[in-house]
Order: C-alpha cells, then structure tokens, then sequence
C-alpha cells in the first residue's frame, strides 16, 4: 500500500507540474510585448490582431483630441470590435508630462497616444514609443510618415490667412505677404498667439533673415493684434472685430463659410500643415489593442474625422487643397532651438505691438 501511496503522489506532482507549465505557456502566448504583435506579418495579421485585442478586452488611450471627436472615434472602435476603451483627455502638454513622467517612472498603464506631432517627436526621441510596419499608410500623405515609423500623422491642421468680406473687399485681399505692407491693412491685421511652429516653419522656408525682417517690417508698418486661441481667432474674423488674421485653421474658416459666415481663405504660400498623430506605447500592456487601434486609425477612423470637419492625411478620403503645395511643420528644428524660436515669435509680434 505504501508503494501504491507513493506512486499516486508520484502522479499527482508530475500533474501540477505539467498543470503549471502549461498555464505557464498560455500565459506567455498572451503576455506578448508590443514589438512582438509590431512583428506579425502575413496575409492574417489583421485577424491575429482581432482575435489577440478580443482577448486583452480593452484599450488604454491618452488623447488631446476633442473629447466630443474621440468619444465618437472610440464608440465606433468598441462597436466593431468588442473591446474597451479607457480614455484619458488632457492638453497636449499635460499628457506629454504624464506620459514622460510615468516613463520614467517604469509604468506600463497606457496602450496608444494621440496627440501634437511636436509631442510625438518629443515621444519618439525619449524611446516611448514602438516602431510600426503596416500597409496601411499608402493612401496617406507621404509626408504623414516618418522614417523610424514610431508615430504617423492622421489628422491635419493647415495654416491658411483668413479675413472678413466685409471689412476686405475680395480684390484689396493679398496674394503674396508683402501686400501686407500696405498702408491699406493698417490695424486690421491678427495672428495667433501661440503660433511658433507656424512662424518658425515660414521664416525658415522664405530664409530666416529675410522672412524676420518681413514679418517685423509689417508689424512696424501696420500694427499687430495678439489673439490666444485658434477657435476664438475664427470668430473674431467672422465678426469682423478682426478684419485679417495671418494665421487660423482652414477646416475651421471653411466650416464657417459654408454655414454663411463672411469669411474666405487664401493659402498664402509656403503653406504649411501641422500634424497630429497616433503612435503605440512601447510598454503597451495590451500591444494587440493597442496595434488594432493604431490600424484603425488609418482607416475608419480617417473617414470619422473627415465627417467631423476635420482633415484627414488620407488623401483618397479628402485630397490636399487644389494647387497648394502643402509642407509638414518640421519638429527637429522646433524641439533643438525652441527657446530660439519662441523668443523671435514674441520679440516680432507681442513684444512689438
């Protein structure tokens, strides 16, 4: 009986373990890191990421989109594929210091970022992110990838001049940016007060002295109106307590036109586009989600953003403007010479005013 005893507890270890390895290598296949779901290839790897994002059952995503725009954008990702969404909205500043805070700190609480382009660099020179390989950016912009394919441009905001009809008759608006040193547009000139990337962009194609001493001529000349805020800038415009402002967003003026407002655009070259984009955390403690969202993204949700006015890169949804020759903001030279940047902006349009 003894021997029979032994034998049995024999059996009964050799099952725990073998119970225990295999729970171990289940836990495995699921426990994969975000570069190795970046990894699949192959004809299925949408379903892979199906079927791995069905088993995680949820999505963390920290945004500085709209929450009204990615409420919407999210809905449509839980009802297509089951999984949830934890989403956390803040400024594109306050999510860069979460972010880079819980980082550093060796926390893995989030799966996706979406935010400022400037953002994301900043992001991808702190290795935050995980490098992507998907076919789907073909029908993007070319200037909505990057070469270490850790984030990608999926919304736009362009930089266009915009002014009221009523206080600028169509054949007195400027064509090129030295009209605006016409005795004809003094004070009736705005800009942005926080548009540095827009003016560093600018001064930088048109040749940095050249274009300072442009911009500073024309606030010298005919006054300057300091306005914060993109959304109120539109509306001052279309009430025509701002007559001319150098910068808004188009999508935003063209919005109001259609709805009757007195406004017009005029894409006053260099025109230049400032992304927004998505990228897949390094850390992601749900990669498939994570990844199923990143395709998402490039897809549905490009066709959501279009419909809620907003410009989408892919150009088989909504083509760039008809004869502009449209540029990305570059970030590199913005994040290596900010304090430069932002000193200039301000000595030229607020200090000066």
């Amino acid at each position: 009986m003894f021997g029979q005893s032994s034998a049995m507890q024999t059996l009964r270890g050799v099952a725990c373990v073998l119970t225990f390895c295999s729970g171990m290598f289940a836990g495995a296949a699921i426990a994969q890191t975000a570069a190795d779901v970046a990894a699949i290839s192959g004809p299925d790897r949408m379903q892979k990421l199906i079927d791995g994002a069905k088993k995680e059952g949820q999505l963390s995503i920290y945004t500085s989109a709209t929450l009204e725009d990615m409420t919407i954008i999210t809905g449509a990702f839980e009802k297509k594929y089951g999984v949830k969404v934890k989403l956390w909205r803040g400024s594109s500043e306050d999510l860069s210091a979460r972010t880079l805070g819980e980082f550093r700190a060796g926390r893995s609480d989030v799966d996706t970022y979406e935010t400022t382009g400037l953002v994301m660099e900043i992001f991808h020179r702190e290795g935050v992110l995980q490098a992507i390989n998907t076919p789907s950016t073909t029908n993007l912009m070319p200037q909505a990838s990057f070469p270490h394919k850790e984030w990608v441009a999926t919304r736009l905001n362009i930089f266009a001049m915009a002014y009221n009809t009523n206080s600028i008759a169509k054949k007195d608006a400027p064509t090129k940016w030295e009209d605006l040193l016409d005795p004809k547009f003094k004070n009736k000139i705005a800009v942005e007060d926080g548009s540095i990337d827009w003016f560093s962009a600018v001064v930088t194609d048109m040749g940095e002295e050249k274009g300072l001493k442009l911009f500073r001529d024309i606030v010298q000349r005919n006054g300057i109106s300091v306005r914060r805020g993109y959304t109120l800038l539109a509306n001052l415009i279309a009430s025509g307590e701002v007559p001319l402002s150098m910068t808004a967003y188009d999508n935003r003026i063209t919005l109001m036109k259609s709805e009757g407002a007195p406004v017009e655009l005029i894409y006053m070259p260099p025109v230049f586009g400032q992304p927004t984009g998505i990228g897949v955390a390094k850390r992601a403690p749900h990669p498939h989600a994570a990844l199923l969202f990143y395709e998402f993204m490039l897809d549905d949700g490009q066709k959501l953003y279009f419909e809620r006015g907003v410009n989408p890169t892919n150009t088989k949804i909504k083509p760039p403007p008809a004869g502009v020759d449209l540029k990305f903001v570059s970030f590199p030279p913005l994040l290596d010479e900010s304090e430069k940047w932002t000193k200039l902006y301000r000595d030229t349009f607020v200090n000066r005013r």
